[in-house]
């Protein structure tokens, strides 16, 4: 019997960057279907970019990979990967400050989903030291973003760091 392995990769992705995108090709040559899920954060209640936004970006960057699919949910993620048939959670680590943070998350989501695992993933050394929060940093500045977030959504970036300024 063929078993379809669907995983989610979940995340904030505000905004997306050339790390996520990373590891989500790199995640996709691993299953036979991809969800890219924009999650709801309470450490993070807002965002520059609504969850929407995100996931509209999130498209317009991974089109070419036919396995990937883009969602956002509000849902507890051990719930949301049961109601979409999931079995694995992918999740990035940056460093090994990410990691006691993610396992505790992965033992919890096994607790509410015993058939859900956890895939983690070091990030590429070229990319350990990115992260949405240093992308807006960096906008803010008016640094260049070619080497951080993929070139179809540079522009959106920049005009939302300055439609936030002029606020």
């Amino acid at each position: 019997m063929y078993c379809v392995k669907v995983a989610v990769y979940p995340g904030s992705f505000d905004p997306v960057t050339l790390g996520h995108l990373n590891l989500i090709k790199r995640t996709a040559l691993c299953f036979d279907r991809l969800i890219v899920c924009v999650m709801s954060n309470a450490e993070k209640p807002s965002g520059l970019f609504t969850p929407q936004e995100r996931v509209d970006l999130i498209r317009r960057v991974v089109y070419k990979l036919p396995n990937v699919v883009v969602d956002a949910s509000t849902d507890l993620l051990a719930d949301y990967c049961r109601a979409h048939k999931a079995s694995v959670v992918v999740k990035g680590l940056r460093a090994v400050s990410d990691y006691e943070k993610e396992v505790q998350m992965a033992m919890i989501n096994r607790k509410l989903n015993p058939r859900l695992e956890t895939m983690f993933l070091p990030s590429s050394a070229k990319y350990t030291y990115l992260s949405s929060s240093v992308v807006k940093e960096m906008a803010s500045y008016g640094a260049d973003l070619t080497d951080f977030v993929p070139r179809e959504i540079i522009d959106e970036v920049n005009q939302k760091i300055r439609n936030g300024r002029d606020l």
